[in-house]
């Protein structure tokens, strides 16, 4: 009787074995996440040459011993260092929310770079990589993260894709990719530090808060590149009018169409004369309503239109409060040109001039086509990562829950009170409308309102906008910036 069941089962545990072997067979054939790809490269830095090694490959993200999604990531460790808890690393992503980390990693941070010229205007393609000699690799070493549903980063089939998307879980899936590279690469002991930009500066404002008091992973700084509000509501005059008074003031001298007193001046000492009126005069005006005369409303009417190069009738016919997308288009209507969003320095065409609203942002157009050939064939051609998978520059992540919700500024609040060695510093482009400096500065003005931690607040201001490295000097400058925080940070 035996030898009969054993004949019927042998069969069977066979045909299970044969099966397994093809499934991972045609798994393999997929080649949706290969093992991951180390490769050795150098570049020069300044005046010495660094060797590095970069690592491109995925983590598993996992619940109840169950793996839910693949994380992809690109490391780049400096070789030859003996001590690493000498030696900082950097955790970076970009924002979105949606958004691949392909921005900072190209732009900015990486060994290699997509090459625009010294204005930060895109050359005619097919466009280039060129080595990063501003690179922060001489500085720290780097881990670029895709988060969910970007990049190559994908949940597992028959998953909810999205299951990691909202302020929340997006925090807790990123945060469990840091510890599990942190652990496997035996990084505990290292100088760490985050930088996110634009909705990564929410995902990095929450992430350090929550690694802290979830993991007791304490961070020595956060680096944030075109901040968001943080979840500080400035109510609507102040948020959508007062605090984008400046950066209208930027965008309208770039462009020539302030009166020659204000094209003659230097773009900051303008800006601090902006400043000023819309932290006193402006704003009270605003707050009146219908109490306000009429004589001081053509007063205020005037001023602003000095300091935008809109018209008074224009402003006037705006109640005061100019809308930003008005304005985008408003601005060089006679040109029949608009401004962008995410750099106001781009200008671009719309089919119809007399609209209230741009039809697409000239900035966004400038880079989208240059990072994405770029990275593709970087990836697959020098990193010699290989899937075929596609390489989601914007991933599909809406619905994305608990905007109103979550307050991330609070969360960094309370890190920055808890780590008193906790550093913060953040990144502005003048010429950005998406995450302006001025609301910036007043962010953080009222996180803190009894001043106790604004001596480790450090800002940095440069003549571009959202992306502001891709403007040269502003790279340059977001360098040394950068590096001299994080030296700063660890020597404290």
């Amino acid at each position: 009787m035996k030898n009969k069941r054993s004949l019927f089962v042998l069969p069977i545990i066979f045909i299970v074995f044969f099966l397994s072997i093809l499934s991972a067979e045609e798994a393999k054939k997929e080649n949706l996440y290969p093992p991951p790809s180390v490769t050795k490269h150098s570049i020069q830095i300044g005046e010495k040459t660094l060797d590095y090694t970069a690592t491109a490959g995925t983590l598993p993200l996992r619940e109840n011993r169950k793996t839910t999604a693949h994380v992809f990531y690109i490391a780049y460790t400096k070789d030859g260092v003996q001590d690493k808890s000498e030696r900082p690393i950097l955790f970076s992503f970009n924002g979105g929310p949606g958004s691949s980390s392909v921005w900072l990693h190209m732009g900015f941070l990486g060994p290699r770079r997509v090459l625009y010229d010294e204005k930060g205007f895109a050359l005619p393609p097919p466009y280039k990589l060129v080595d990063n000699e501003y690179s922060i690799l001489d500085t720290a070493d780097i881990v670029f993260i895709d988060p969910v549903g970007t990049g190559y980063s994908r949940m597992v089939p028959g998953k909810d894709k999205h299951k990691y998307h909202g302020v929340m879980q997006d925090i807790q899936s990123v945060a469990e990719f840091i510890r599990l590279y942190i652990s496997r690469n035996e990084r505990w002991e290292s100088p760490k530090f985050i930088i996110g930009e634009s909705y990564g500066t929410t995902r990095a404002s929450g992430l350090v808060g929550y690694l802290q008091s979830r993991h007791n992973m304490y961070f020595n700084g956060v680096i944030l590149v075109s901040m968001t509000e943080l979840g500080v509501n400035a109510g609507k005059d102040l948020n959508n009018y007062m605090l984008k008074l400046p950066h209208y003031a930027a965008t309208a001298w770039y462009h020539k169409q302030l009166s020659p007193e204000f094209q003659k001046m230097d773009l900051k000492e303008l800006l601090n004369e902006v400043e000023e009126f819309a932290m006193n005069e402006y704003i009270l005006a605003l707050v009146q309503g219908n109490r306000l005369s009429p004589e001081k409303r053509n007063q205020i009417a005037s001023r602003l239109a000095r300091y935008t190069g809109l018209s008074v009738d224009f402003i006037k016919n705006s109640n005061l409060r100019i809308d930003k997308r008005r304005f985008r288009k408003e601005l060089l209507r006679d040109e029949n040109r608009t401004v962008g969003r995410l750099d106001s320095r781009y200008k671009g065409i719309d089919k119809d001039a007399s609209g209230e609203r741009q039809e697409y942002d000239p900035a966004m157009a400038h880079w989208s086509g240059g990072f994405t050939g770029a990275l593709n064939q970087y990836i697959r051609e020098e990193l010699k990562y290989k899937t075929d998978l596609n390489y989601h520059i914007f991933g599909d992540v809406r619905p994305w829950k608990g905007r109103d919700e979550v307050q991330v500024g609070e969360m960094l609040r309370r890190a920055l009170t808890q780590n008193e060695y906790l550093q913060v510093f953040v990144l502005e482009g003048y010429y950005d409308a998406a995450c302006d400096y001025f609301t910036a500065q007043y962010t953080f003005s009222h996180l803190d309102l009894n001043g106790e931690l604004k001596d480790r607040i450090h800002f940095g201001f440069y003549k571009s906008g959202h992306m502001m490295y891709i403007h040269k000097p502003s790279l340059i400058k977001g360098k040394k910036d950068i590096a001299s925080f994080i030296n700063k940070a660890v020597q404290d």
